[in-house]
């Protein structure tokens, strides 16, 4: 992929707040306008928000033609100049909310333990792991339902084709820059970068803290009085590090150090995940409903394996070929267990579900965009002459999938709205 990196002025202010603008992108003919998942994950999140169906596709249609000028992005607030087929000019912008100070401290001590998050960055990529993590620390990086408001001088109240023209033109930034999220959220490459380096400069204290200690006779006097139950715990800020097996000493014949390590390490960040969820003020105490099998589990596991060697191991496991392993993590990146079902098994609607099904099909799309679509399977529909494939899952929701050397290959999450998967 070409970036736009190029294409791009800074300009900083007196508060330090940074400012990138980009040249107007050319048309997007022939191609989806996110290909990276934080940029599908921004898109989700304008599409989930939009009340009006119809105003995302003539967005979608405007950024295609090129209608959206140059983007200025700036902490909290995107901004274009957006053009409508008879040539009026709307300023649009879509504002965001900023991260706070405690936000940014604690995206901060985090990312300055972790140097293969930032190496990352710095790579123009953004690990699954890495927001993740932030999340883990109270942090959201992405936005969700209701994140991105519009504003824009056509005066509607809701996202009109203009702002939604400037989020898919932003989602083709994305793609090539994370950084460019990072500084819609309150912080550009240079100051971030610039805070790491003060974070990792510092001193760090070696003296463990060790509490006070009470008096026997205190204690001895307070020796029929129950004592209060303890405070709630807080959340470790991140999971413990597994101990490192790679000794002087062998390993016992068929024990593989790394795999108990990598073993170690997923049990430790699940069991913190659980903490943080059993902690939180609305939780609700019932079982959990995710119950997994060793064939789902082995792809959650490759999915946040960074090791060759070990994710052949989890293919040959679970009976997979390691280009079929691939696949089905790509479809768990997407969507978990769901998105991996929709992957790997095709199942019948019923009467009623195959209708419901026909008739979002039907008013997916306008008489002139609509595209030849042929039944494929049971519930499979596939774009004639497209290379692209809709899925139906068995809730409702369609998956998008593309042809890629003779296979069907996850695309994308899914989406209420068929049209709208296939517009991606």
């Amino acid at each position: 992929m070409s970036g736009y990196g190029d294409l791009s002025e800074e300009r900083m202010y007196g508060d330090g707040a940074e400012e990138r603008t980009f040249a107007a992108l050319p048309p997007a003919h022939g191609r989806g306008f996110a290909e990276t998942w934080w940029g599908q994950a921004w898109l989700k999140a304008l599409e989930d928000t939009a009340l009006d169906g119809r105003q995302l596709k003539t967005g979608r249609r405007y950024a295609r033609e090129g209608a959206v000028g140059a983007v200025s992005v700036r902490p909290g607030r995107i901004t274009a100049v957006v053009r409508d087929r008879d040539g009026t000019s709307h300023r649009s912008d879509v504002v965001w909310q900023r991260l706070s100070e405690d936000d940014w401290d604690r995206f901060l001590g985090m990312a300055a333990e972790r140097a293969g998050h930032i190496a990352a960055l710095l790579d123009r990529d953004m690990p699954p792991h890495l927001v993740e993590d932030a999340a883990t620390a109270g942090v959201e990086l992405l936005p969700g339902i209701g994140d991105l408001e519009p504003e824009c001088t056509c005066e509607a109240w809701d996202h009109c084709p203009h702002t939604a023209a400037l989020c898919y033109q932003v989602a083709r930034l994305l793609d090539q820059d994370p950084f460019v999220l990072l500084l819609m959220r309150g912080r550009g490459e240079r100051a971030l970068l610039a805070d790491l380096e003060e974070r990792s400069a510092a001193p760090r204290s070696t003296e463990p803290d060790v509490p006070a200690g009470v008096p026997a006779a205190e204690v001895f006097a307070a020796r029929d009085i129950v004592p209060p139950l303890p405070g709630v715990p807080e959340v470790p800020a991140e999971a413990g590090a597994p101990p490192h097996l790679d000794t002087e000493a062998a390993p016992e014949p068929g024990v593989d150090p790394v795999a108990l390590e990598f073993l170690a390490a997923d049990a430790a960040r699940r069991a913190r995940e659980m903490l943080a969820e059993a902690l939180a003020p609305d939780h609700e105490l019932q079982p959990s409903t995710e119950n997994l099998t060793q064939h789902q589990d082995a792809v959650r596991l490759a999915a946040d394996c960074e090791d060759r060697r070990l994710t052949a191991r989890l293919a040959a496991g679970s009976g997979r070929r390691p280009a079929e392993l691939n696949l089905a993590v790509q479809a768990w990146r997407y969507g978990g267990a769901v998105a991996l079902s929709v992957l790997e098994e095709e199942w019948t609607p019923g009467p009623e579900a195959l209708a419901r099904a026909k008739d979002a099909l039907a008013r997916a799309w306008q008489d002139e965009d609509r595209p030849v679509l042929r039944a494929s399977g049971a519930n499979r529909w596939t774009v004639v002459g497209g290379g692209a494939q809709l899925r139906l899952g068995r809730d409702g929701r369609w998956w998008p999938y593309r042809k890629e050397r003779g296979a069907w290959v996850p695309a994308g999450p899914a989406d209420p709205d068929p049209g709208a998967v296939l517009e991606r």
